[in-house]
């Protein structure tokens, strides 16, 4: 008997932990671009049939029904075989596709007819869209952030890891965004996630957390990279009292030549990077940071492209997006020392708390 739709409004934080396998019929592309936390993709049809399909309904409708339905029943047959054969007779899975229609039904009623327990999402992928932005709006104001805040190379990412080993609830939205921001924060070997990808990624990371307890996370501009902060978030951070983290020049340029090793061992791929800055530091500083690539004064650069470009840019932002006058604590640290970090880390984590993560969705 068909099990009534499941409406993503009404999914709690535990229910896609709860199901067996989430199945995501949609064509890779579409997955790609976003999808369900833990789902897998099993297309009902892949990129290339489905524009097939597609093409021939515009001419033949009647022919493009037949070969999408024997695409179907192909591609079917093939994931049954290699994935629902290995679960047995009590797994409970999960189907949706774009709008929770054809595709959702195929599968939903194969499953069904083979004996599993098997919901739809109601409204699919669209549906769950909604409820992601919804999602964005409410959740960010419910907790209490607390800000690393600092310039370019202090460490205030690796503080944020420390302080999650330490049990604390950490939102790294530079991790989440796959960028650590600015014109050189591309991750090599990693894109950035799509909007609506990070949009997911977000709201599955702050449904694990304890309203009762703070939260931490890195000050952020609006954007990282290619995505953006929903503006509940954005503000809510912007509104929190900063912690101030500093660290001396010569670590901070330690710092970047392990954070940044690709741009290390190729400098003028750094500074022909950088060349979009012209209108703000000039031709002439451009000129000689291309001057000591060619002398092959690589810390010499780093800390020139500091105390130039990154460090009166960190000021500029504070100025003008900063609520409070004075931070909340000052916070001296030796990023390249794993035991100053971990005693930074546990010293913070005495005087503000620590919060506890709670179920984190498989899969993502």
């Amino acid at each position: 008997m068909a099990k009534p739709a499941v409406d993503p409004s009404q999914i709690g934080l535990n229910e896609f932990c709860s199901y067996s396998l989430v199945i995501d019929a949609r064509t890779p592309h579409e997955y790609r671009e976003d999808h369900l936390p833990g789902a897998i993709n099993l297309p009902l049809v892949d990129d290339a049939q489905f524009a097939e399909v597609g093409t021939l309904h515009q001419k033949d409708p009647h022919a493009a029904y037949l070969i999408g339905a024997e695409y179907a029943s192909r591609n079917l047959s093939s994931h049954i075989g290699s994935h629902i054969s290995k679960f047995g007779r009590d797994a409970r899975f999960l189907v949706y596709c774009f709008r929770g229609g054809k595709r959702s039904r195929a599968w939903a009623d194969t499953l069904r007819n083979i004996g599993f327990s098997t919901d739809v999402l109601k409204g699919g992928w669209k549906a769950y869209r909604a409820w992601v932005r919804s999602g964005l709006e409410a959740l960010p104001p419910q907790f209490e952030y607390l800000v690393l805040s600092g310039m370019t190379g202090c460490g205030k990412t690796r503080l944020l890891h420390a302080l999650e080993r330490e049990g604390n609830q950490v939102l790294d939205l530079e991790g989440l965004a796959s960028h650590r921001g600015s014109l050189l924060g591309a991750v090599p070997g990693e894109p950035q996630p799509t909007q609506k990808r990070f949009d997911s990624l977000l709201l599955d990371r702050l449904r694990t957390f304890d309203a009762a307890k703070p939260v931490w996370l890195e000050a952020e501009s609006k954007k990282i990279g290619n995505v953006q902060l929903p503006q509940a978030l954005f503000d809510a951070m912007r509104s929190a009292r900063p912690l101030l983290v500093t660290a001396s020049m010569r670590e901070r340029v330690l710092l970047l030549r392990e954070e940044y090793p690709d741009l290390a061992s190729n400098p003028q791929a750094m500074v022909a990077r950088l060349a979009p800055l012209k209108p703000l530091v000039g031709g002439g500083e451009l000129e000689h940071w291309a001057a000591l690539v060619q002398r092959e004064r690589l810390d010499e650069l780093l800390e020139r492209v500091l105390t130039v470009h990154y460090d009166p840019s960190y000021k500029r932002s504070r100025n003008r997006s900063s609520a409070h006058a004075e931070p909340a604590a000052q916070i001296e640290l030796s990023p390249t020392d794993p035991a100053n970090l971990a005693t930074v880390a546990n010293d913070l984590t005495r005087r503000f708390g620590a919060g506890q993560s709670q179920c984190r969705n498989a899969g993502t």
